[in-house]
């Protein structure tokens, strides 16, 4: 996993193949969420993936935290890949790595004020078990931990892509402004974008998407 743009919220199949126009790596679809609303049904999501092609890649993000649960909805979704929100115990991943050994599973690290230290342990106890991370922050408005359209201290995910054995991408509050800064000061493996490419319609902006792709591009660029 090496200069991975991911993008999340995917709506419908109009706007999966525009993302795949532009040049986007992972397309993200966040289900059974506690907090915030689904973008579109499961079946809704089931037809869209479908769509998705080599070398694009489908990515369910969901907060479930049991092997059986987590594994079951892959199945269900014919997707390969998962990004854990919840808190999922050491068992249930190690579980869900053995029972699915081809599943390539990222952990979110969410950063709530300065709790590095608590994120450290995190990835101690769990990286044999994933194969990379995403960042995000916490928004304590509303509970939410991952599209809140907020940034969170850097120097966080920069401590955590240095001392992290496992690939790390970064997301909370990117946008086509921001993403390159983003990109160069923390030299993360990719960059994950939601709202930040948006319109105040809640779908995806041509100009936006395309705009963050060539700065993420630019960026990546720069750190070889």
């Amino acid at each position: 996993m090496k200069q991975l743009i991911q993008i999340a919220g995917v709506i419908d199949k109009d706007e999966a193949k525009m993302l795949m126009q532009l040049g986007v790596d992972y397309l993200g679809f966040p289900l059974r969420l506690p907090v915030n609303k689904e973008d579109l049904t499961e079946d809704e999501a089931a037809e869209v993936i479908k769509t998705i092609a080599h070398p694009h890649k489908v990515v369910l993000i969901t907060y479930l935290n049991k092997a059986d649960e987590i594994i079951n909805f892959c199945d269900l979704l014919n997707v390969k890949i998962v990004q854990l929100h919840g808190n999922i115990s050491q068992e249930e991943l190690e579980k869900t790595k053995s029972l699915r050994p081809d599943l390539e599973i990222i952990k979110s690290l969410v950063v709530a004020g300065d709790n590095y230290g608590e994120l450290e342990k995190i990835i101690r106890a769990l990286s044999p078990w994933i194969d990379a991370y995403i960042t995000d922050t916490f928004d304590p408005a509303t509970g939410a931990s991952g599209a809140t359209g907020k940034t969170h201290d850097w120097s966080i995910s920069k401590k955590i892509v240095e001392e992290s054995p496992k690939p790390v991408i970064i997301a909370g509050g990117l946008n086509p402004a921001n993403v390159k800064k983003a990109i160069l000061e923390i030299h993360p493996a990719g960059v994950d974008v939601h709202t930040g490419v948006e319109s105040k319609y809640g779908r995806k902006d041509y100009e936006l998407v395309k705009k963050f792709v060539e700065e993420s591009k630019e960026g990546f660029a720069l750190i070889k």
